[in-house]
């Protein structure tokens, strides 16, 4: 297999700096290609076999990266946002260049596991309700929850509210402690409606004030990441996403 593009264009893709930027990098010797001095920005390479290096630094090319996130509270699920902060904002400039976008979204007062992928297919299949894959959140609600709660989860609840009306498929409610003003659970859904969860609690007369999600499928938060951290996931991880597939 190749991936044969320009030299100009690979070093930015990777986040080396602008194309004029790249080739100015050329042109002042600092960029070999398979141990040879580059002299033309415009040069053929193959991405994936060529060993290309900038000031001696080996590059890394892959043709496509998949990072978990620990999305912190306060910052957008978004690509771009001209006032506010977004999760492509916490990353090098090489993931926005890959075309790394992040496959769903989480509320901007939500933190937790966040896929962000140059995969659309993968992203895709993470996102549709038709793969119903399962994600687990971590919920603090600000009242009692109990049996009739758990039950009305597993049924599947009729929600009404400003945002609109729709039937919620049945979700795994796992109540770990109840108080008269805090509860703290552990909810299963299979799709990703606008503020899914937090309207599901509100149905049953709770308003959630802390959401984490900890699961998307069979794929856990590293625990070692605090939020706003990340790292890419491994060739395992991606397999037990894919593994989601109907």
């Amino acid at each position: 297999m190749k991936d044969v593009m320009r030299l100009d264009k690979l070093l930015a893709m990777l986040g080396e700096g602008t194309r004029s930027e790249v080739r100015s990098a050329v042109r002042a010797g600092r960029v070999t290609v398979d141990g040879q001095a580059a002299r033309d920005a415009g040069m053929q390479v193959d991405a994936l076999s060529s060993r290309v290096c900038i000031d001696g630094r080996l590059l890394e090319y892959r043709q496509q990266r998949h990072v978990m996130l620990n999305k912190p509270q306060g910052v957008l699920t978004a690509a771009r946002d001209p006032r506010q902060q977004t999760v492509m904002d916490l990353l090098p400039p090489l993931y926005r260049a890959m075309g790394c976008m992040p496959a769903g979204r989480l509320d901007k007062d939500t933190e937790g596991l966040l896929v962000i992928t140059s995969d659309g297919q993968l992203a895709h299949q993470i996102i549709s309700p038709r793969h119903e894959v399962g994600k687990v959140y971590l919920a603090h609600v600000d009242g009692p929850l109990g049996d009739a709660d758990v039950k009305a989860f597993a049924a599947g609840l009729h929600i009404d509210d400003a945002d609109g009306a729709f039937d919620a498929r049945p979700a795994a409610l796992e109540v770990l402690s109840s108080g008269e003003t805090q509860s703290v659970t552990r909810v299963r859904v299979t799709e990703g409606r606008y503020h899914q969860v937090k309207r599901m609690f509100a149905a049953r007369g709770v308003q959630v004030t802390y959401l984490k999600r900890l699961q998307i499928g069979a794929l856990l938060l590293d625990s070692a990441l605090l939020p706003g951290q990340w790292r890419e996931m491994t060739d395992a991880e991606i397999v037990l996403l894919r593994q989601e597939a109907p």
